[in-house]
């Protein structure tokens, strides 16, 4: 009786795995065929997904669509292939030519600081050679700042690895060094410097108070300046060191002071797009009075403006995408003609901007067109 008493128990208990083995098999099998369903749908879907032919509508074709870099033009293209070459005169010449205007330097400044992060070897010879630049010294201080967040990467904070994190704050303590010398040598008006080290802030999570020290030092010398109002608005939302409340009143506050016509109208449409996504808003909530009369005075601030082309694709790209999700196509379709081949931010958050840009379109199109 005893032996029978033990042997019952473990017949059970093997009974037990091996059905526990079976379902799991079973499981498996079902999840691998359900992927597999899941594929061939998707595989379907997009060879039967409605498309159009781009010129018969005033588009570009899909082909020559790259992401929006900033700054362009011929200069730009022959100074960045002699950087390519190590040759840093070219690049140097223009930011020399641009002196005084903030907005096209800090352009030239964007662009230049790409290579200098993957490759800084030209930008280290300038150095060498013009130790006092004001110009290299503020290329450098980007360019680590660039280096930085290319080291920590795009992912929320809780995917970030401790090594990237380390990283992360190594860079941008180097970064705060470069800072130091690029004020140092720039002229006392230049707010470049200061614009530069905003995305410093961000990563360094400057209180409130410190930055708003940071913002008078550049307004003080440029009220008006379109990107660093750019990158403050991040600093101000909800998911840097602000919140809604805190991003739509600086936002408002800059379109006030602003001259009239100016496209910082623009940066009211970005901070809404900030707030949908942080709240997962649906889509909807784009045809609100509030979001719609803001999107009125960006049309009406493009029909006055002579701003530089990339801030009118920025203007543009917003507008797309704010009356497209308003369920205003046709209102939508000479802004996304405008945009020529540059696919602008919000587009450009996503991982293959191209793709995510041109499924909008098609959709964009076609439903202008049923109307």
């Amino acid at each position: 009786m005893a032996r029978l008493i033990v042997i019952v128990p473990l017949v059970l208990l093997v009974g037990f795995k091996l059905a526990t083995w079976l379902m799991e098999r079973r499981t498996a099998k079902l999840k691998t065929a359900t992927e597999a369903a899941k594929a061939t749908v998707a595989r379907v879907e997009e060879a039967t997904r409605p498309t159009i032919y781009p010129s018969e509508h005033g588009l570009v074709g899909r082909a020559e669509l790259v992401r929006d870099p900033g700054l362009t033009g011929p200069d730009v293209d022959a100074a960045l292939a002699a950087l390519e070459e190590g040759d840093w005169r070219p690049a140097a010449g223009l930011l020399a030519a641009a002196a005084g205007d903030h907005d096209r330097r800090w352009g030239l400044v964007g662009r230049f600081a790409e290579p200098a992060a993957a490759d800084d070897a030209w930008l280290l010879a300038w150095r060498a050679e013009q130790p006092d630049s004001a110009d290299a010294a503020l290329l450098a201080l980007d360019a680590l700042i660039d280096l930085a967040w290319e080291v920590r990467t795009g992912y929320s904070a809780s995917q970030v690895t401790a090594e990237r994190w380390a990283a992360f704050r190594k860079v941008l303590a180097d970064a705060e060094a470069a800072a130091a010398e690029a004020v140092r040598l720039a002229d006392p008006g230049d707010p470049l410097p200061f614009v530069a080290q905003i995305p410093l802030a961000m990563g360094q999570s400057w209180d409130n108070e410190r930055f708003l020290a940071l913002w008078q030092e550049i307004v003080s010398r440029d009220p008006h300046n379109f990107s660093a109002h750019s990158n403050a608005l991040q600093y101000w939302c909800a998911k840097w060191k602000g919140s809604h409340e805190k991003m739509h009143a600086f936002v408002d506050a800059a379109i006030a002071a602003a001259p009239e016509g100016s496209l910082l109208s623009a940066y009211k449409l970005h901070a809404y797009y900030e707030q949908f996504q942080r709240d997962k808003a649906p889509r909807e909530a784009y045809a609100a009075p509030e979001v719609q009369a803001a999107a009125d005075a960006v049309i009406a601030a493009l029909e006055t403006t002579d701003a530089d082309e990339r801030h009118r694709r920025y203007a543009h790209g917003w507008l797309v995408w704010v009356l497209d999700r308003a369920g205003r196509p046709g209102d939508a379709m000479p802004h996304l003609r405008a945009l020529g081949r540059f696919v602008p931010i919000p587009w450009s958050y996503w991982n293959d901007p191209v793709e995510k840009f041109v499924n909008e379109r098609v959709d964009i199109v076609l439903a202008a067109t049923a109307e």
